[in-house]
């Protein structure tokens, strides 16, 4: 923003090649105007304007929540200047005249600073990537390969997708290999775990918040729309979205624009959602907790994974590959699995799917021998000895989890972090079995 034109256009002429959008103002006024109309992730902004000072409108804008990059420019400033411009929030102080390089180099660092900014908050909100996300998808099965075919295909296209498939299966992991084969793969990967966020709080998570929005929102807040700008947002357990945040959505991706809670402003969003459940969302919407509309906005294209008992072929080199990834990470020698103990794997159902397997693998690791005591409370053992028959897939995912949670003395966070699914998760299943 600049108040002489021919500045104005040689910024534009200068930047429009290598920037996706630039707009240009020459007012506050304007500007503002075009700020609340805009995404905009850098500003580059005259100190001397029509009416008030550059620093002074850009104090104005930090209280307004704008958290985007600030270059400021003038023809005449001293080191006092500078310092106030940077105490108010700009990212450069450049002076007039200046060369193309010199505008081009600190744009380049703010955009730097700017990504970096995301990819640290994104870090500090999530969990690290376990060793299936890094290691891509395992396994040769007819089942797998289809599921990489669809994958592939699925990845080209900028289409909203949605992930069905039991807890364990990867669906996070698939998530990121269809984020990492589109066109969107410099951009940010933001997993949402729908399921861990209050409902009171997490329209403000995903939408960002205005300053004095509500009680504790001392000042405004980006939302995790704006830190997927460019990129892929993945709502992990999305059934478990409260039924007034899923209106807003399906606004939101209707749209492709948010509104920050406590704000009038309403900011276009350049995002793909894969949202992701363990439910079926078509007996959700027929009991009245999931949106018709909204579920088939997801479905655009949905994709089932596959449970670990329909392609147990793909066991060995699961176990093979946990071996080699967690080993090194935990100081631990990798174990040899006889014949025996790889049959008793393979006869196994998993009903925790591959995060199980993972998790038996880790535990081994660590104990110095397959740890397959844990897979089989004592009473499913037993009769499946005399009997020669397996249990019954339910009931032997209720003697697991209960066998889990007596391990635990019945802390149920603990017990939900060894099973690989939500607390919340767990206590609807248990809630199930007492009714």
């Amino acid at each position: 923003m600049d108040d002489e034109q021919g500045m104005r256009n040689f910024l534009v002429k200068t930047l429009v090649p290598r920037c996706h959008f630039v707009m240009d103002a020459g007012s506050a006024e304007e500007a503002a105007e075009l700020l609340r109309g805009h995404h905009v992730d850098l500003v580059i902004l005259d100190i001397s304007l029509p009416g008030k000072s550059g620093v002074a409108w850009l104090k104005e804008l930090r209280e307004h929540g704008f958290s985007g990059e600030v270059i400021l420019i003038t023809a005449f400033a001293d080191l006092d200047t500078a310092i106030e411009a940077l105490r108010a929030g700009a990212s450069d102080f450049i002076l007039k005249p200046f060369r193309v390089p010199q505008i081009l180099n600190s744009v380049k660092h703010c955009y730097e600073r700017s990504r970096l900014k995301r990819e640290n908050y994104i870090l500090r909100r999530g969990q690290p990537a376990d060793v299936m996300q890094r290691g891509g998808l395992v396994g040769a099965s007819p089942v797998m390969e289809r599921l990489s075919q669809s994958i592939r295909r699925i990845a080209s296209v900028h289409s909203t997708v949605l992930l069905q498939g039991e807890s364990g299966t990867g669906k996070e992991l698939v998530a990121r290999a269809l984020h990492g084969l589109s066109s969107r793969a410099q951009g940010p990967f933001v997993p949402v775990n729908c399921a861990s966020m209050s409902p009171e709080l997490i329209e403000s998570e995903l939408f960002g918040h205005a300053k004095g929005a509500f009680t504790g929102a001392a000042k405004a807040r980006d939302g995790l729309f704006y830190y997927a700008q460019g990129g892929t947002l993945f709502l992990d357990e999305v059934a478990e979205l409260p039924l007034p945040l899923q209106a807003t959505l399906l606004r939101a991706l209707e749209d492709l624009k948010i509104r920050p809670v406590g704000s009038q402003q309403l900011l276009p969003v350049n995002v793909r959602i894969i949202a992701a459940t363990n439910r079926s969302l078509a007996q959700e919407v027929a009991a009245g907790r999931f949106r018709k509309d909204l579920y088939y906005r997801l479905q655009v294209v949905e994709l089932t994974l596959p449970p670990l008992r329909e392609h147990k072929q793909d066991i060995p080199q699961l176990v093979a590959h946990f071996m080699s990834q967690l080993a090194p990470a935990l100081g631990a020698e990798p174990l040899a699995i006889s014949e025996a103990e790889m049959a008793f794997l393979m006869q196994y159902d998993w009903p925790g799917n591959v995060r199980e397997l993972r998790n038996l693998v880790e535990r081994s690791l660590i104990l110095g021998t397959l740890n397959v005591s844990a897979l089989y409370a004592q009473p499913a053992a037993a009769q499946l000895a005399p009997s020669g028959q397996p249990t019954p897939l339910h009931l032997l995912e209720k003697q697991h989890i209960l066998a889990v949670l007596e391990s635990v003395h019945g802390d149920k966070t603990r017990a939900a972090q060894l099973l690989g699914i939500s607390r919340r998760t767990l206590e609807r299943r248990v809630a199930e079995w007492s009714a």
